[in-house]
């Protein structure tokens, strides 16, 4: 395979085929100003936005990009999705895991300078059954660790999010235990505890149920019970977008 950068002068690009993921092309770079931050959002399926309509560009990343450009206008900040669905923090399932992909996904990013993570829930799910990565929250924990201090070691805002709920879920049916609920709660209280990061999105808090907290609020379910509607993506980039707007990039 070539893989080539493209220098496009005109704002329409042909369509040949349609499809649902992308193949080959990795980013779209632009001419920014000099002062323009640059937001990763590095996640798994949940910021790739798997299960939203396709051609509504509802994805959380999206709708925080649409809200910054609202904010304080288009030459502000980009928003970069590096949402890779099924992604991990410490086995690799799909693609790399996020400790491995860091520095391609992250640090290699032109004009990054601020991060927001949200990876951890595949490794909750465990959707392979095999006993050796069955999720640990000290584990969990250390790789976050370890993200969050590279970023800030190579300059970079780091901010993290905490994880959603999904008991019951049926995208892959058994995923979710009460076991791997009190994991799940145990790394979102280390993250609430806001050690190594810059910041807490709070998602959890956001997208769970107030009855039921290990579950995702009915309003906001795509009907799989793990990921979220357009609805929930686009209330997810609403969040982000008021804590960042509210800390003012600090």
């Amino acid at each position: 395979l070539e893989f080539r950068r493209v220098l496009f002068r005109s704002a329409d690009m042909p369509i040949g085929e349609t499809i649902e993921s992308w193949y080959f092309t990795t980013c779209i770079e632009t001419v920014t100003p000099a002062a323009a931050f640059g937001i990763v959002c590095m996640g798994d399926s949940l910021t790739d936005a798997n299960i939203s309509t396709n051609d509504t560009n509802s994805r959380w990343p999206d709708q925080l990009a649409r809200r910054l450009v609202a904010a304080r206008g288009p030459g502000f900040a980009g928003v970069m999705n590096q949402g890779i669905g099924g992604n991990r923090i410490c086995h690799d399932i799909q693609a790399d895991n996020g400790q491995k992909r860091f520095d391609r996904d992250v640090l290699a990013q032109p004009g990054a300078t601020h991060l927001v993570l949200l990876l951890g829930t595949n490794d909750l799910r465990n959707r392979r059954g095999d006993p050796a990565q069955e999720a640990r929250p000290e584990l969990m924990i250390a790789g976050m660790k370890q993200i969050g201090l590279r970023a800030k070691a190579a300059g970079l805002r780091a901010y993290i999010g905490t994880l959603t709920p999904y008991e019951n879920e049926t995208f892959v049916p058994g995923c979710w235990t009460p076991a791997r609920e009190k994991t799940r709660l145990l790394v979102n209280a280390w993250i609430r505890r806001g050690e190594i990061f810059d910041g807490v999105i709070d998602f959890d808090a956001a997208l769970r149920d107030p009855a039921a907290p290990s579950k995702l609020l009915p309003q906001w379910d795509c009907g799989d019970h793990l990921h979220p509607n357009d609805a929930g993506y686009c209330f997810m980039g609403n969040v982000a977008a008021d804590f960042l707007l509210g800390r003012g990039f600090g």
